[in-house]
């Protein structure tokens, strides 16, 4: 089996060239960080009737995910890189078909991530969950659910502790939001700071993979969330961990992300998985 695995600021997923039909079993086994290749996710393609090409976005505990801004982006360029895509095209993942575009000099990949929702059905959440704080591990928190094809879970912070948001136990927080019973799918966590107008901090806990390094759908969530609440204009630098990514967000609420991917390395497996 060959893999490709690249990263877009640190959130790195594993592409399959060939290989087995995939499964659970198989995306835990190849995730594994110890006994497998190691990666947050397994992006494997599939045949799609609605646009140019289909993805399924496997997480390391070997559940699915709606979708991936960073996983896109990463696919757009193994596409492109590897398969002679050409610079921009449709992909379909269960949560939508988006449009992705190759910058043809530098190779970063711009996302068309669709249009973001606060409606409780389509997040999907418990109606009014966030009209009131929600107490989680002794804490009570202001959550604004979002969805953009898959479901998020913004909280912002207006007063850091001294050390910043690492000082927080946003982990914890993360962890037990994911599988709150508010959220009939789990859902993905983000702890925000506004910086400035246009730029935010942020923490991730990603729904099936735990902390990441960054998530190109959780920053446009956040993004989202902080245009439509007015603590944030567009366009939107989101800071994390492992990079800042750049968001559009339009009078719609539209989404548009953009960012860098690297290549880590081709991998031809010596042994049977899982």
């Amino acid at each position: 089996m060959q893999i490709v695995r690249s990263h877009g600021l640190g959130n790195d997923y594993l592409v399959l060239d060939g290989g087995p039909g995939m499964g659970p079993e198989l995306a835990r086994a190849l995730c594994d960080r110890h006994r497998g290749v190691g990666g947050d996710g397994v992006l494997e393609a599939v045949h799609s009737e609605r646009a140019d090409f289909g993805l399924r976005i496997w997480n390391p505990d070997g559940s699915t995910a709606e979708k991936s801004g960073n996983g896109l982006r990463i696919f757009a360029r193994y596409l492109v890189d590897h398969c002679l895509a050409p610079l921009d095209f449709t992909v379909e993942v269960p949560g939508g078909v988006v449009r992705c575009t190759v910058d043809g000099t530098s190779g970063d990949v711009r996302v068309e991530m669709g249009v973001a929702t606060f409606v409780p059905e389509e997040v999907p959440v418990a109606p009014d969950f966030d009209a009131a704080p929600v107490e989680v591990c002794g804490d009570h928190l202001m959550v604004l659910p979002v969805g953009l094809g898959n479901p998020h879970c913004v909280v912002f912070i207006d007063a850091l502790p001294a050390g910043g948001l690492d000082a927080l136990p946003w982990r914890a927080w993360g962890r037990a939001l994911e599988v709150h019973p508010a959220f009939p799918r789990r859902t993905n966590v983000q702890i925000a700071h506004v910086v400035d107008l246009h730029t935010v901090d942020v923490r991730v806990w990603e729904r099936g993979a735990g902390e990441t390094q960054a998530s190109g759908s959780s920053a446009c969530a956040v993004a989202a969330a902080g245009v439509r609440g007015g603590r944030l204009q567009s366009p939107v630098t989101v800071r994390m961990p492992g990079g800042a990514l750049h968001i559009g967000v339009g009078p719609d609420l539209s989404v548009t992300l953009s960012g860098p991917v690297e290549e880590i390395c081709v991998v031809q497996t010596t042994r049977r998985f899982p």
